[in-house]
């Protein structure tokens, strides 16, 4: 394909997915950098964590993306009694009107399109885990039979930072499948009053469907094709590898945090850079656009140390001081 071609494809696909936005902020409203970071995930092939207090409106942006991206939902409330079979799906034995017998598979809410995991930690390590093989493979196996999912197929997982009791950490094999971490804080005041209007009169908001499935596949493979230069390159692994505690860019951080990001953090980096520059009308992403994902895509990739927790250090404020160092850039909050 030549770069005419390209440059006329990816212009194409920036207009759409600015129209996309429109709808989704037709009910989710005013939290812009939300909005751009979930569909950047969506857009990489990836799936995204929402960490954020009841009431902020996370499954009502799960279910206006699923509308807007013309994507099949399923939603399934974890709690502790939540069995793999719940989310998978299991064999029944059927009985025909002769008498012979046989199975038979009932899908679970997984074979879908778009899956929101609403507050997966609370359910049991056992459970959670059903959705490792789903999210990194697009498989489940099940009996011994290998049962393919998508594509696509998208997990966005809901977390309460507050509420930890009767809950279950997610493993960190488990936390680096998500593509980014996206933290949904409370609305400004305007933002506050728009919804208020917006929300409680005789009219509801409609979001109308700007994808389909075969759309968005073919959105994720322009994604792909779209160039990124060496600097950009550069940065990304000076950003990751800065963060690793025991490495020659990470010396600094030596006592500060247990564990760095590994190979997967550079390679969302990769991928989300670039989503953000489509997002926002640019035909290559820049350095920019490294420091202002290097939050959402590290922090859940690192573990602060006994001794830096001690101390009142947070993640944000690491990710922060060594993107300072390493680009000459803030992270963005």
């Amino acid at each position: 394909m030549s770069d005419a071609n390209l440059v006329a494809e990816i212009e194409a696909l920036a207009d759409k997915l600015g129209v996309a936005r429109v709808e989704v902020n037709r009910r989710f409203i005013g939290q812009d950098r939300v909005v751009e970071l979930t569909l950047a995930a969506l857009l990489c092939g990836g799936h995204a964590l929402l960490v954020g207090l009841p009431g902020l409106g996370k499954t009502l942006l799960v279910d206006t993306l699923s509308k807007v991206m013309g994507l099949r939902a399923n939603r399934i409330q974890f709690t502790p009694d939540l069995m793999p079979a719940d989310i998978l799906g299991s064999e029944v034995l059927d009985a025909a009107a002769d008498g012979s017998r046989s199975f038979r598979f009932i899908e679970g809410p997984v074979f879908c399109e778009l899956l929101m995991a609403d507050e997966i930690n609370r359910a049991s390590p056992r459970t959670q885990s059903a959705l490792l093989q789903a999210m990194q493979e697009r498989e489940v196996t099940i009996a011994g039979q290998h049962r393919p999912l998508g594509p696509p197929f998208h997990v966005l997982a809901t977390q309460n930072p507050i509420e930890q009791e009767g809950t279950y950490p997610l493993p960190e094999a488990q936390l680096d499948r998500f593509l980014v971490q996206v933290d949904v804080a409370y609305p400004t005041r305007a933002t506050e009053r728009d919804i208020l209007l917006a929300t409680t009169g005789s009219v509801t908001a409609m979001a109308a469907q700007v994808f389909s499935g075969a759309e968005l596949i073919a959105a994720q493979a322009v994604i792909r094709r779209m160039p990124v230069g060496d600097s950009v390159v550069e940065a990304i692994l000076d950003l990751v590898r800065s963060c690793r505690p025991g490495e020659a860019e990470g010396a600094d951080l030596d006592g500060v945090l247990s564990w760095g990001p590994g190979p997967r953090a550079a390679q969302a980096l990769m991928l989300m850079v670039r989503a953000r520059a489509l997002l926002n009308g640019r035909l290559a992403p820049s350095a920019e656009d490294v420091a202002v994902l290097a939050r959402p895509v590290l922090e859940h990739r690192m573990s602060l140390s006994f001794a830096a927790r001690a101390r009142g250090e947070t993640l944000n404020g690491v990710i922060d001081r060594v993107a300072g160092r390493v680009l000459g850039l803030e992270a963005a909050a």
